[in-house]
């Protein structure tokens, strides 16, 4: 007697490329190919991963506040102005440093737009991934959150969609109450908003950003005070010229202070000061400029370094860390 044959296979409709969920790498690939993910859509995601971007923020207006805002500082604001103008419906579009939940972004019932800088980058190009946010919070429905997703590697950048030339101006706040629009909004807001907010809240550093040098943010701890400072300088160079002041003995910001190491992040370096527990940002204002005349006539010196200085040196360089 003749065998039955086997009922054909319903064939998988296949998905667009932004549909595509990430899956494990010997899954079939959600796409409905008949391939493992790893050998489908699964490669160019990986690809996109491996190259990674070392300064994605290059390029954009105040580049060393974008490191510090993604990095060092736990709530602020500040309005981005978009090539082209603001698209019909949107009355501004803002970049915060964290939104309630970690969403991505927000597109709040007025319309307006919050894009949230501290979260995961997916594509290995931060900039991409924003870009990415971004675009689809300008057409998303008023009122909700926009959530996460694999990027795809050939998306615009956040460099195509601001305005160069728009003004970058950090406001730093000393808690996340800029969630919330209105005091009557304030009062309807759902639990878990409320909740993340008060966390959030509490595990909020006092931060100040100075006004008389670009990029450099106080910050008071239980144990000691801060001053991290993001600079634009080739590494190389930052480097020596810190260890020129520091073996002439000027690359503190005043007694009891003291440049601590720094670390790498997005590309750029950012040195640390130690401060005394009362050394407020005000008190830092001053030094702080005084610190950045010497800091521009080091990095102007191209002599070979000194004994002292190569031993400056090599002790700043032992106290770095690579956040990213």
């Amino acid at each position: 007697m003749a065998k039955k044959r086997p009922a054909a296979k319903t064939a998988k409709p296949q998905l667009k490329d932004g549909e595509i969920p990430v899956v494990g790498a010997r899954e079939p690939c959600p796409c409905g190919s008949g391939r493992r993910y790893k050998a489908c859509h699964g490669a160019a995601a990986s690809h996109a991963v491996t190259e990674l971007v070392q300064r994605p923020f290059e390029g954009l207006p105040s580049e060393c506040d974008w490191v510090a805002l993604r990095e060092l500082v736990p709530a602020a604001t500040i309005p981005l102005t978009l090539k082209g103008g603001l698209p019909e419906g949107v009355p501004s579009v803002t970049l915060v440093t964290v939104l309630p939940m970690a969403w991505p972004a927000l597109r709040r019932e007025d319309g307006s737009v919050l894009l949230g800088l501290q979260n995961e980058s997916s594509s290995g190009n931060l900039a991409r991934d924003l870009a990415d946010t971004l675009e689809r919070a300008l057409v998303a429905e008023p009122g909700n959150p926009i959530a996460a997703r694999r990027v795809p590697a050939e998306g615009p950048r956040l460099q195509d969609l601001l305005d160069p030339d728009g003004v970058f101006e950090p406001v730093v706040h000393s808690g996340f109450e800029f969630w919330i629009p209105d005091a009557e909004t304030a009062q309807a807001a759902s639990p878990e908003i409320a909740a993340s907010l008060e966390r959030a809240n509490a595990a909020a550093i006092p931060t100040v950003k100075l006004t008389g040098v670009d990029a450099a943010y106080w910050c008071e701890t239980p144990e000691k005070n801060h001053l991290r400072w993001v600079m634009p300088h080739p590494e190389e160079q930052l480097l020596d010229a810190l260890a020129r002041l520091t073996a002439a003995g000027e690359s503190s910001l005043g007694e009891g202070t003291k440049l601590v190491g720094s670390f790498r992040a997005h590309g750029l370096m950012v040195p640390v000061w130690d401060l005394p527990v009362g050394y407020t940002a005000d008190q830092a204002e001053e030094p702080a400029a005084r610190l950045a005349e010497r800091l521009a006539k080091a990095l102007t010196t191209d002599a070979p370094l000194t004994p002292e200085e190569r031993r400056a040196r090599g002790g700043l360089t032992n106290r770095q860390v690579t956040l990213s």
